[in-house]
């Protein structure tokens, strides 16, 4: 049975992509861009290891209108990643045929030559490393360097209009889970420093911030 590392999951997210999706983080990353708001995620002895059919059972439970999949770095799993797309492309749908959107640190070929296929079994791509030095307004992007590319009919269908999109405030959400509260989604440079500073001036102390060492 295929296992995947995960890190975390949420439903619903609907700031990584269009529509009420879930959200895959998986674990383990060696590309370390500096500034990263998960180094969280990087070791990749950290998180743990789920079935590939458990994340597809749950992706049938909340039935989301999309999946999205970033982390870590999905590349680096490519088989089970590989197989968490084909196995969520077999789940039937009653409504709108539901979507996957992959972030990856890789460039196109990159990606291409470390992992055959894995690209083109989403419906879209965002390619490209972060790069704290490159800040942008584009949607659903962190840094001028990342590309948005649709994959296949459906991708141009749902993401055609928002590969050159741009925003001003960004869509962000925060989930609460025990102790810990999750940032979702793309925040601009300074965001994360200013929430963390507003909730000090509230009483709340937040220690073990992911985007620092």
């Amino acid at each position: 049975m295929t296992s995947l590392r995960v890190s975390r999951a949420h439903f619903p997210v609907t700031a990584l992509g269009p529509g009420r999706r879930l959200a895959v983080w998986v674990q383990g990353c060696d590309l370390a861009c500096p500034g990263c708001m998960s180094r969280d995620t990087w070791p990749a002895d950290g998180g743990q290891e789920v079935p590939v059919a458990q994340v597809v059972q749950l992706w049938q439970q909340v039935g989301a209108e999309g999946l999205t999949i970033s982390g870590g770095e999905p590349g680096q799993q490519a088989a089970a990643v590989r197989e968490l797309i084909e196995g969520v492309r077999a789940v039937p749908f009653g409504g709108a045929e539901p979507d996957v959107l992959l972030y990856t640190g890789y460039t196109e070929p990159e990606l291409a030559e470390l992992a055959p296929g894995l690209a083109e079994a989403a419906d879209a791509v965002v390619f490209g490393r972060f790069e704290i030095a490159r800040p942008t307004d584009l949607l659903w992007r962190g840094s001028a360097g990342q590309v948005l590319k649709p994959m296949t009919a459906l991708g141009n269908q749902r993401y055609g209009r928002f590969v050159e999109a741009r925003t001003a405030e960004p869509p962000v959400q925060f989930a609460v889970e025990d102790d810990r509260i999750w940032t979702i989604g793309v925040p601009r440079a300074g965001q994360l420093t200013a929430v963390e500073k507003q909730l000090r001036q509230r009483g709340i102390e937040v220690a073990g911030v992911s985007w620092r060492p």
